[in-house]
């Protein structure tokens, strides 16, 4: 059985890895067999955690990727041939290190891992501390766009490589990649293209975390609708660091009439999904006791771990793609069609979908955005 995988992001400083951390506790403290891991390379984890790597509590492990040794397992072959090009060209060997380290390597080596322990099947819970907004939706849509360029290039690789190995060994004196270069680059490719499926299945879900201020919560909508153009799903949101109302002075009574209305907003926003509030506390909670504490208040009488009812965001008929945006404003949405593939761009992100073959035969005749779901209804064969 599927692990239950949740994910949490939002934007920098808002508390998205103590509501991960508290996740995390409480799922341990309920008897569930709990996994955390990073995908943020500052690994803040561990200190709201109180603990190092390893087992933590009963049934709490905390988990800190270490890139270089999971690099060489992944990426190895690859990189070492890069090197070798490079070595052969001249370069010195530091310069080549220098040069093959891959950027963004320890958020994409921590989802090859995750991809690996929902895999092992000894965990309930997979709790996901997810790097900050952006850089995890960019992180997101790196496997499906890798889809889309290598389902293309290796192929066409792979009869490159066979037609002009001995022409540039002869005449550039390098190296041409030889199978195992081209194998070990088809195992990365559909490592995440796993991860994908995993992290966009029935099990796993994204929470995004917020506090009621004006430009984080305009942030977390538009956080929203990119989350579903690739296809993750959204089931909560938690609201951090919001002011009691009772016995205020006037200074706090200002925030509070301030933080009540963005979280009237928020719920607005993000229906039917629940906005879990939490507390602005007195002080910080480290430690899994204080954790567990706060995990139990953020969710109340609600099941955190408990399977979502969400619909996949895309969904596609005989006649019709409808692709859920919430909180997509028209004027940021844009189709494109490219032969059997749709273009959709909403905001600065944008994805490329590879239509069925009944739909690729035919001609778009109405596009629509009605209530936060894009619908593009198809016609005759074109």
């Amino acid at each position: 059985m599927s692990p239950r995988v949740l994910l949490f992001t939002g934007k920098g400083g808002v508390g998205k890895t103590t509501a991960a951390a508290a996740t995390a506790t409480l799922a341990a403290a309920r008897g569930l067999k709990t996994l955390i891991v990073s995908t943020d390379t500052a690994h803040s984890l561990a200190d709201a955690l109180g603990a190092e790597p390893g087992e933590i509590a009963p049934g709490l492990h905390l988990h800190q990727v270490d890139t270089q040794k999971t690099l060489e397992r992944h990426w190895g072959e690859l990189r070492e041939y890069a090197k070798g090009v490079l070595a052969e060209l001249g370069l010195d060997e530091v310069t080549s290190e220098e040069i093959t380290v891959l950027p963004g390597a320890e958020e994409v080596i921590a989802l090859l891992e995750l991809r690996e322990h929902a895999r092992e099947g000894r965990w309930d819970v997979i709790v996901v501390d997810c790097a900050p907004t952006a850089e995890t939706l960019r992180l997101l849509a790196l496997p499906e766009a890798l889809d889309w360029h290598v389902s293309r290039l290796l192929p066409v690789g792979r009869r490159l490589v066979r037609l002009v190995s001995p022409f540039v060994r002869s005449v550039a004196h390098v190296s041409a990649p030889g199978e195992d270069v081209m194998n070990a680059g088809e195992r990365f490719h559909r490592g995440l293209m796993e991860v994908r499926e995993l992290l966009t299945g029935d099990h796993a879900s994204v929470r995004l975390v917020l506090t009621p201020e004006a430009v984080v919560l305009a942030e977390a909508r538009r956080t929203m609708t990119s989350l579903n153009l690739y296809g993750y799903r959204v089931d909560a949101v938690v609201a951090n660091r919001v002011f009691p109302a009772g016995e205020a002075d006037e200074w706090r009574a200002r925030w509070v009439e301030a933080q009540s209305r963005l979280l009237i907003e928020a719920e607005e926003s993000f229906a039917p999904l629940p906005v879990h509030v939490v507390p602005y506390l007195p002080a910080e909670p480290v430690g899994r006791k204080a954790l567990a504490e706060l995990g139990a208040s953020m969710y109340g009488e609600s099941d955190p771990f408990a399977p979502h009812s969400i619909e996949p965001p895309l969904r596609m008929s005989a006649d019709e793609l409808a692709l859920a945006l919430p909180g997509a404003d028209r004027d940021d949405v844009d189709l494109a069609r490219k032969g059997d593939e749709l273009i959709v761009t909403a905001g600065p992100y944008r994805r490329i979908l590879a239509l069925p073959a009944a739909l690729a035969r035919r001609k778009i005749s109405a596009a629509s955005l009605r209530d936060g779901v894009l619908s593009v209804r198809f016609g005759d064969p074109a």
